[in-house]
């Protein structure tokens, strides 16, 4: 019986989106090794659409490890304990915009940081209010950038939020194994 890929799922603050993301995880877990990774605004900030408490046990739960939420903990995951992909869903504006200008600051930038020291991919599902405007700019920057790759995304409410992007989270696990072969998953803008 071969290993499992070693799969690094980092979430940011789009807390409107973890409900797919949570019903994701279980055909990810069936795939990957999981290594659960939240940003400090993800592991502290409560919502409406829960508590980070919840967020924080409910990501256990369904991954069977303790969630990485330091940049101190986040370090190792390049060198002492690589992964084979990183995957970061949601993947915020805010979060983008410090990938794209190389801010490393929270445990999920940290965590890409150091997995990008090993030439392996990172995979963007974005969930952002400004996707086209304030983040469209990182978003180019990063799809002419080696190693990363996004998962096919959207306008997800075009009449309300003209602006706003969202990934298409069953798409997870498809744009993962293109990924690891070097590949965007096509097409890239996707109809939700």
């Amino acid at each position: 019986m071969s290993e499992k890929i070693r799969l690094g799922l980092a979430l940011c603050g789009s807390y409107c989106t973890y409900e797919k993301l949570f019903g994701a995880i279980p055909a990810l877990a069936e795939r990957y090794e999981l290594v659960p990774i939240m940003s400090d605004t993800a592991a502290e900030t409560d919502s409406r659409f829960g508590t980070a408490a919840e967020h924080i046990k409910k990501l256990m739960l369904l991954t069977g490890k303790k969630v990485v939420t330091t940049v101190a903990e986040a370090e190792p995951l390049g060198p002492a304990r690589p992964m084979d992909a990183l995957l970061i869903a949601p993947c915020t504006g805010n979060t983008l915009a410090k990938l794209s200008h190389g801010v490393t600051d929270s445990a999920v930038t940290m965590a890409a940081k150091a997995h990008l020291r090993n030439g392996k991919p990172v995979v963007l599902a974005l969930s952002t209010n400004d996707g086209l405007s304030g983040s469209a700019e990182n978003i180019a920057r990063l799809l002419n950038r080696k190693n990363f790759y996004f998962v096919p995304f959207a306008q997800d409410d075009p009449a309300h939020k003209p602006w706003s992007l969202q990934a298409d989270f069953s798409l997870l696990a498809e744009t993962v194994e293109a990924a690891l072969q070097g590949k965007q998953l096509q097409p890239l803008l996707a109809r939700q």
